[in-house]
């Protein structure tokens, strides 16, 4: 990796020129004798020469004054954070027996200074520059912080308040951020908005300096923060802390100037931890506390609530992102854009409204017979029939259609509109004797004519499943057939077929749609779903790259494009992340054998993901391989990492336990789950252990349990009526198998087992 320039021994000469300063004002004379003082970095650079100046007017100060920037000494992050200080000082008459002359400070900032600063070669290089980065933390306001701490005004010894972090400037070095000076504040208002941010120097800056020029903070909507505290039910807790709690606050901004190896680290420890730790400290100021040592704090942050807002920034991304004007080149290779369609003839015209025409009468009247059959369609929120239920109307839909003659009368209808656009559109009356010539012929009739039914009556095929497919898709067709030029027709329609899983005709609709508009959001999304079903991942993260420089506010886009990133390896080719959404996938479409195949794949590029494990024992107890699901649950749940969910793990392994007779080991595992994400059926499996260990007690506990979460559990309260039954009471016996009975046990071993337990102990059941 290239080296920066200024690195080693050698250093560059940052020179800082006061040209002019303005706007002078003095404490009492008319005219000012003045110079100004210039530092950096806590060193002093020098002094410019004494100039006289005339209140409210400008001295042509002309000084010039230098730094090195290396690494040794003033580096590269000191400039990313600290300012340098040019102070105006006014000479004070000496009075009589005075020694030395006085001096007082006009301002930090405060006057109005022409400056300029030039180095003699650039700090960086073009490629380091692309490769660096600026990082800005701010860290506002704590809110809510322990009681026990100190009050602004008060008997006990003041403290001073400190927030710090780690970030790590290169691949070598962490730099801890100390965010010193916090206030303490007690509540009754907010904090206002617009405040400044200041400069992460305070004491060294004269008052009223210590503020960033042009930088404020505005508030965020807590929609837009990252962290805790920010759903509904915190929104009264945060209104009560910003307004009337105690809070300290900081508002300090701290750049950090990032080389490339430390923007990478950066980036590495973003994607292995969510969490970044940041301490928030109180100590006594020094001399506050006598005669002893400081006591520590009672209050730690839980019990309070306290929470603190920091932002987070950075100059440029650090995942390098593609251009708008580079993605939209890549979609169009992808997906090149269609010229408008020319002008035809008034015949050809009129040839394709009377089709489209008939298309419309058509569908309209096919919906109106299914209505007739099968009651109202497409109700909004009604969830889409399964693919039997689909096809069950279907056949019986064409049998009606059949029966009538309606079929037959759509059919010729819809022909002889294929006849005259044959015609009077393309511009032919004769047979063709070159297979090349049909197949262009044919290619052409598909933009007109939308689907394989009028190809298949051109090509003199009879395909009445075929055909209706194109009648029930009735009302994306009507409008269709209506406007062809507008990509979100072609996006209904590409739905449709993405609902009868045929997903070759869905990806050509989607794609005729991104072809008339490149911007379609909807289309550019489902191309990339589809490009990603299909293993192309390269062409799916163009896609979804695409649809978030078309809509950068949009988290779906946003989402999936994240996706594709990390179904990618870092060197090309499927992740084992892929291969693992692949197996999910198949197991859904209960593809069980293809599901192991993915798993396999996946296995090869992590064999300690628990979450691969989980998967063939999901596989396993689907195809009822209890011993091998065993097998794959319990090496999951030795992982050090915990699975990705963990709870139908133990619902399944305790189930397994509990067929095999294991209920010590049942026991433990419904435990586990319980602890972890207690429900009804954890509850009732811990509840079926206990009761076959003997434990009674504990049996009617978990049992009560799941019957608070879910009381219409029948088979809950099938087995308390068996605790009640073997603790004698009664009531409660025969109370808790009514409710089973009513509740439909479906469970024929434990209604067996219950009703030879009535018998025994002679009650329990209603009949007796």
């Amino acid at each position: 990796m290239e080296q920066f320039r200024n690195a080693g021994d050698k250093a560059t000469l940052v020179k800082i020129t006061v040209l002019r300063g303005n706007n002078l004002r003095g404490n009492k004379a008319e005219s000012i004798l003045n110079y100004v003082r210039a530092e950096f970095n806590g060193i002093f650079l020098g002094d410019s020469q004494k100039l006289d100046a005339a209140v409210d007017q400008g001295v042509d100060y002309n000084f010039t004054c230098s730094f090195e920037c290396s690494d040794a000494a003033h580096t590269l992050d000191d400039m990313a954070h600290k300012p340098v200080i040019l102070t105006v000082i006014e000479v004070l008459p000496k009075e009589k027996k005075q020694k030395e002359e006085k001096t007082a400070v006009i301002g930090q900032a405060i006057p109005s200074l022409n400056v300029t600063v030039c180095v003699p070669e650039p700090l960086l290089s073009g490629v380091q520059l692309s490769e660096s980065n600026l990082l800005k933390v701010t860290v506002e306001t704590a809110y809510s912080v322990p009681e026990v701490w100190n009050p602004v005004s008060g008997s006990g010894p003041p403290s001073s308040y400190v927030a710090a972090l780690q970030v790590p400037l290169t691949a070598e070095k962490e730099q801890v951020l100390m965010f010193s000076n916090g206030l303490l504040k007690v509540g009754g208002e907010s904090e206002p908005m617009g405040r400044l941010r200041k400069w992460p120097l305070g004491p060294l800056l004269a008052p009223g300096a210590q503020f960033i020029p042009g930088v404020s903070m505005e508030g965020d909507p807590i929609e837009m923060e990252d962290g805790d505290l920010t759903s509904i039910e915190d929104r009264d807790f945060r209104n009560e802390a910003e307004a009337n709690k105690k809070r300290v606050s900081w508002d300090t901004e701290r750049r950090c100037f990032l080389d490339a190896d430390g923007a990478a680290c950066l980036t590495r420890r973003i994607a292995e931890s969510r969490l970044w730790p940041v301490e928030v400290m109180r100590s006594p100021q020094v001399g506050a506390t006598k005669g002893g040592k400081a006591g520590k704090d009672k209050g730690m942050y839980a019990d309070s609530r306290t929470y603190i807002i920091i932002e987070i920034a950075l100059e440029k991304s650090l995942v390098p992102k593609r251009s708008p004007e580079e993605l939209a080149k890549r979609v169009m290779e992808l997906i090149p854009p269609r010229a408008p369609l020319p002008r035809r003839p008034a015949g050809a015209e009129r040839a394709v409204q009377e089709y489209q025409a008939q298309i419309a009468s058509v569908a309209d009247q096919v919906l109106e017979q299914y209505q007739q059959l099968f009651g109202p369609a497409f109700l909004p929120g009604v969830k889409p029939l399964d693919p039997t239920s689909q096809e069950q109307r279907k056949t019986k839909l064409l049998g009606e259609l059949n029966y009538s003659g309606k079929y037959f009368a759509f059919k010729e209808q819809i022909k002889y509109s294929v006849v005259r656009i044959v015609r009077e559109k393309m511009l032919r009356t004769e047979a063709f004797s070159d297979p090349e010539q049909l197949q262009a012929f044919l290619s052409q009739l598909y933009v007109f004519l939308v689907d394989e039914m009028h190809v298949a009556l051109n090509k003199g095929r009879s395909n009445p499943v075929s055909e209706l497919g194109l009648f029930v898709m009735v009302l994306p067709l009507q409008q269709l057939t209506r406007d062809r030029s507008h990509p979100a027709h072609w996006f209904d329609y590409g739905v449709l077929y993405m609902l009868t899983d045929d997903y070759q005709k869905a990806e050509e609709c989607f794609h005729y749609a991104v072809s008339m508009e490149q911007t379609h959001l909807p289309s550019l999304l489902m191309c990339g779903i589809l490009a990603e079903m299909g293993g192309r991942l390269e062409e799916a993260e163009t896609f979804f790259e695409g649809a978030t420089c078309v809509d950068p506010a949009n988290v779906v886009a946003w989402t999936l494009f994240a996706l594709a990133q990390e179904l990618l390896c870092p060197e090309g080719g499927l992740s084992s992340s892929y291969h693992l959404a692949l197996a999910r996938l198949q197991l859904l479409r209960a593809e069980y054998g293809s599901a192991e195949s993915s798993l396999k794949e996946a296995l090869n590029d992590s064999f300690q993901d628990p979450d691969v494990w989980v998967l063939f024992g999901h596989i396993h107890h689907l195809t009822g391989e209890f011993g091998k699901a065993q097998e794959c649950y319990e090496r999951t749940l030795d992982f050090v990492t915990d699975a990705t969910d963990t709870h139908p793990i133990y619902l399944r392994l305790g189930s397994i336990y509990l067929q095999e007779g294991e209920f010590q080991r049942a026991k433990t595992t419904y435990l586990r789950a319980c602890k972890s994400s207690p429900s009804c059926l954890t509850w009732l499996g811990l509840g079926i252990a206990c009761y076959r260990l003997g434990e009674l007690t504990e049996a009617e506990d978990a049992l009560t349990e799941a019957n608070i979460l879910n009381n219409g559990n029948a088979e809950v309260w099938g087995y308390l009526s068996l605790v009640c039954l073997q603790t004698g009471r009664r009531p409660e016996a025969e109370q808790s198998y009514k409710y089973a009975l009513k509740l439909n046990l479906q469970k024929e071993a434990v209604l067996h087992e219950i009703k030879a337990l009535q018998d025994r102990v002679g009650f329990g059941n209603p009949c007796f």
